[in-house]
C-alpha cells in the first residue's frame, strides 16, 4: 500500500471514529452531522446510558426476588429504558442546554454551540422525554401494583435533581463537592432503588448502602470533570479540579472510589456474605493499578482510557454487592 493510500485510509479511519464518538456523546467527537435524529441522540449522550441501565440490574438483584420469567424480563428491559434512554437522556439534554456557554469553550462540536440544533427544539426534546419517562415510571407502579408509587417519586426526584444540578439559581454543579455527589448518587443510588422497588420492597438499609456506594459515585463524577478545567475555570464554576488542582482533584478521585468500595465490602463480611466481599475486594485490586498507570500519571491525557480500563471492575463489584444484598435478604 502506497503512503497516499495509507494517509487517506487513516484519515477515514478517523473520521469515522469520531462520527461515532459524536453519536455517543464522547469526548474527542467530529462536527458536521446534519441529521436532526442523530443530533437528538447526540444532545442525550448514549454512552452515559450505560451505568444507569446497570444500576437497575443491581437493585434487581438486590430485591432477591428476579427470576428469568419472560414477565420479568420485559419488566427490567422497560425499567432500563426509563433509567436510560428517557432519564438519562432527560438529565443529560437538561445538561446540554445550560452548558452550552461551557461547551462553547471546551466541546464546540456539542450540537447547541455548533449551532446544529435550535434551543426550542432542544427545549421541546426536554419536556418528551421528562414526561414519557414518568408516564413510563408510573406505569411500572401500576404493572407491579404498588399501593404507593415509589418507582414514579423515585423518577420525579431525580429529576429534580437533575434540573437543579445544571440550572440556575442554584446549579449545584457550581459546588464542587455537592454537585458532584448528586452526579455520583444519580448513576449509583437512584437506578438501583428504581430495580430493587421494581421486583422488591425498597428499604432504608438498601438507600443507605447505595447512597455509601455513591461516594464512588462521586470519584467517577469527578473523573468527567477533567475535561471541563479550561471551561469551568473559565465560568467560575467550582468543580474539583478547578478548586483544589488536577493533581489533587485525581487524588481525592481515587481515594473515594477505592475507599468506599472496600467499605461496602467490609459491610458485606459483617452480614457473613463472605465469598461475595472477596470478589468485591479482588475487584478494586485491578482498578488501582489502572488509576497508577494512566489516571494518576496524566488525569487530563488519560482520563478517558482510565475510565475504559477500571469502571468495569467497578460496576462488576456494584453487581456482586447487589447479588449479596439480595442472597442475604437485605
Amino acid at each position: 500500500m502506497s503512503e497516499s493510500s495509507s494517509t487517506k485510509l487513516d484519515k477515514s479511519d478517523n473520521s469515522g471514529n469520531s462520527k461515532t464518538r459524536q453519536l455517543l456523546g464522547m469526548k474527542g467527537a467530529a462536527s458536521g452531522e446534519t441529521s436532526l435524529w442523530k443530533i437528538r441522540l447526540q444532545l442525550m449522550k448514549p454512552i452515559t446510558w450505560i451505568p444507569l441501565i446497570w444500576g437497575v440490574v443491581c437493585g434487581a438483584a438486590s430485591s432477591g426476588n428476579f427470576s428469568w420469567t419472560l414477565e420479568n424480563v420485559l419488566l427490567a428491559a422497560a425499567c432500563m429504558f426509563l433509567s436510560g434512554p428517557l432519564m438519562t437522556g432527560y438529565t443529560q439534554t437538561v445538561n446540554e442546554l445550560y452548558d452550552r456557554e461551557i461547551d462553547a469553550i471546551n466541546e464546540p462540536y456539542r450540537p447547541i454551540p455548533s449551532g446544529a440544533i435550535s434551543l426550542p427544539q432542544v427545549k421541546v426534546q426536554i419536556f418528551v422525554l421528562l414526561l414519557a419517562g414518568l408516564a413510563l415510571a408510573y406505569g411500572l407502579d401500576v404493572a407491579v401494583d404498588h399501593d404507593f408509587p415509589t418507582i414514579l417519586c423515585i423518577a420525579l426526584g431525580g429529576s429534580f435533581i437533575a434540573y437543579i444540578y445544571s440550572a440556575p439559581p442554584l446549579k449545584l454543579k457550581q459546588n464542587g463537592w455537592l454537585g458532584t455527589y448528586a452526579l455520583g448518587s444519580s448513576y449509583i443510588a437512584l437506578p438501583w432503588w428504581t430495580g430493587h422497588a421494581l421486583f422488591g420492597h425498597l428499604n432504608w438499609t438498601i438507600v443507605i448502602l447505595t447512597l455509601i456506594y455513591s461516594f464512588a459515585g462521586l470519584g467517577i463524577a469527578i473523573v468527567n470533570d477533567f475535561k471541563s478545567v479550561e471551561g469551568d475555570r473559565a465560568l467560575g464554576l467550582k468543580s474539583l479540579p478547578v478548586m483544589f488542582g488536577v493533581t489533587t482533584a485525581a487524588w481525592i478521585c481515587v481515594i473515594a472510589i477505592d475507599i468506599f468500595q472496600l467499605g461496602i465490602g467490609s459491610y458485606l463480611v459483617a452480614i457473613h456474605e463472605n465469598i461475595y466481599a472477596i470478589i468485591v475486594f479482588c475487584l478494586v485490586v485491578p482498578q488501582i493499578v489502572f488509576q497508577n498507570i494512566y489516571f494518576l500519571k496524566n488525569p487530563l491525557e488519560y482520563d478517558v482510557k482510565y475510565q475504559a480500563s477500571a469502571q468495569p471492575f467497578l460496576v462488576l463489584g456494584m453487581l456482586f454487592t447487589g447479588l449479596a444484598l439480595g442472597h442475604a435478604g437485605i
